[in-house]
């Protein structure tokens, strides 16, 4: 059976890629743009998504990895409690406030545009003489972006303290981002701001979901849900 947890992990990168395209549109567009022959693109494409992936799943294996360093200590029980029940609090207020129940936290306020906007830049001027062998590189780099949703996902991926399960969550994400992003990478803009909105929306309330799968688990561990 499939994990519960993986499955809303890929449902969120699905959703969340809407917002991506906000983000990173216009140089996932650039990375479309191909030799006069028309060669190279897909593969381009392919490694670039591959890197970002790759950079997720590393991001997963290693905050799981923290995670469960905490959870089998024994002198940090009591506090690594505290934290997984105010991590789950976090993450469903946070993904609540996504899907438009209020305006004052959101996963959008987890992000700071004047690093990612600076990377950008500095991507671009690579792009004029690119190669595939750039693309996987740029992939890795470029999976560090600042983002609110991989932020959350971190998170939920630290709560599994397990840097295999960890690693899969963040995987899972990953993946649900790609068919979107690989799509538009090929053509235009072609979905709209109120779609895009409304993709956020599904997105931060699979989050709030994912919280409340967690704190369910996480009560019945310590004995307040039988």
């Amino acid at each position: 059976m499939i994990d519960p947890l993986l499955t809303m992990a890929l449902t969120t990168g699905l959703l969340g890629s809407g917002h991506c395209l906000g983000m990173c549109g216009s140089l996932v567009a650039a990375l479309a743009i191909t030799d006069r022959d028309g060669r190279g693109s897909l593969l381009f494409q392919l490694l670039y998504h591959t890197g970002r992936i790759i950079t997720y799943t590393l991001i997963g294996l290693a905050v799981g990895w923290i995670g469960s360093a905490f959870a089998f200590t024994d002198s940090f029980k009591d506090v690594t409690r505290m934290l997984l029940v105010s991590s789950d609090l976090f993450i469903i207020l946070i993904g609540l406030g996504s899907a438009g129940l209020f305006s004052y936290l959101n996963l959008l306020d987890l992000e700071f545009p004047e690093p990612a906007n600076a990377l950008l830049a500095g991507v671009r001027q690579l792009l004029g003489g690119r190669k595939a062998l750039i693309a996987l590189p740029l992939g890795l780099l470029l999976g560090l972006l600042p983002c609110g949703f991989v932020y959350a996902m971190a998170i939920i991926a630290a709560q599994t303290a397990a840097p295999v399960k960890g690693g899969l969550v963040m995987l899972a994400f990953g993946l649900g981002t790609l068919p979107v992003l690989l799509f538009f990478g090929g053509t235009v803009s072609w979905l709209s701001a109120r779609i895009r909105n409304w993709m956020l929306r599904g997105a931060g309330l699979t989050v709030a979901l994912m919280g409340c799968y967690n704190m369910v688990q996480h009560l019945k561990e310590i004995g307040v849900i039988p």
